[in-house]
């Protein structure tokens, strides 16, 4: 595959897996959403989904990495560090779309959570959401954030998650005659995503994806939000550099235990 086709699937495919990820966040969080407080499974269930529709799409093009952790996964298994670049360049510039379309396909929503006395407090004209440096009411939308803030747990855990998502995607081709599943891969690999998400999810919010934390998390900083609060940036980096340790470690134990 060409470099081109590799970013430009890279690109439609994180930006169809953030649209439909972090549209069914905004669904379940914002006020006059009509799924508003569906909860963690609706939540677990959409993003599944969403990899499963971005898979289906981008992979002709590009394969459908959609996340730099696979990608890198990849690469140590397979080689071909030159496409590296093309491959992240691509999730981000992906990611970041995707979130920016959330934004439009719920900006009502977003307006009116963001004015309401009971989501920011009294009086709204001078309502303060979080500490600039912390998260805003609506950052999880955009990104993850953890339940309890403990560096070495939170960043173990989105190793912990990216390892199992890394290790099944880079098992999934293989039985007992060592030949691929297909189509069955895609599908394969939302599943996984929902049993992580149900399983290892609570912690953190299961980024297990760079760019899909990353690109969207820019995003938030740099819409017109009203009362958005901060972006968390002094935790943005437990989701870029968790995952990518992880798939790293999956890719070394393939290489070891199943190569």
């Amino acid at each position: 595959m060409s470099s081109s086709d590799i970013f430009i699937g890279e690109t439609i495919g994180t930006a169809i897996l953030i649209l439909l990820g972090g549209g069914v966040c905004a669904a379940v969080t914002l006020k006059a959403s009509k799924a508003r407080n569906a909860g963690w499974l609706a939540i677990a269930f959409g993003w599944g989904f969403a990899v499963l529709t971005a898979v289906y799409i981008s992979g002709p093009l590009s394969g459908a990495h959609l996340n730099p952790a696979v990608t890198l996964a990849l690469t140590i298994k397979d080689g071909g560090w030159g496409n590296l670049p093309i491959y992240w360049g691509g999730q981000l510039l992906g990611a970041m779309i995707g979130a920016a379309l959330v934004w439009v396909a719920y900006y009502g929503q977003f307006q009116l959570h963001l004015t309401d006395a009971e989501i920011i407090g009294e009086p709204v004209a001078k309502a303060v959401v979080a500490e600039e440096k912390g998260a805003g009411p609506v950052l999880g939308i955009f990104s993850t954030g953890p339940e309890i803030r403990n560096v070495w747990q939170n960043l173990a855990t989105e190793i912990i998650g990216t390892f199992v998502l890394i290790i099944a995607v880079l098992t999934e081709g293989l039985n007992a005659k060592g030949t691929g599943l297909g189509v069955l891969g895609g599908l394969i690999t939302a599943l996984v995503v929902v049993s992580i998400g149900l399983s290892l999810g609570g912690p953190t919010g299961y980024a297990i994806n760079p760019a899909r934390d990353l690109g969207p998390r820019i995003v938030h900083a740099l819409l017109p939000l009203p009362n958005k609060g901060g972006s968390d940036w002094s935790y943005a980096w437990i989701p870029v550099v968790g995952p990518l340790i992880g798939g790293a470690i999956a890719a070394g134990l393939y290489n070891v235990a199943f190569a």
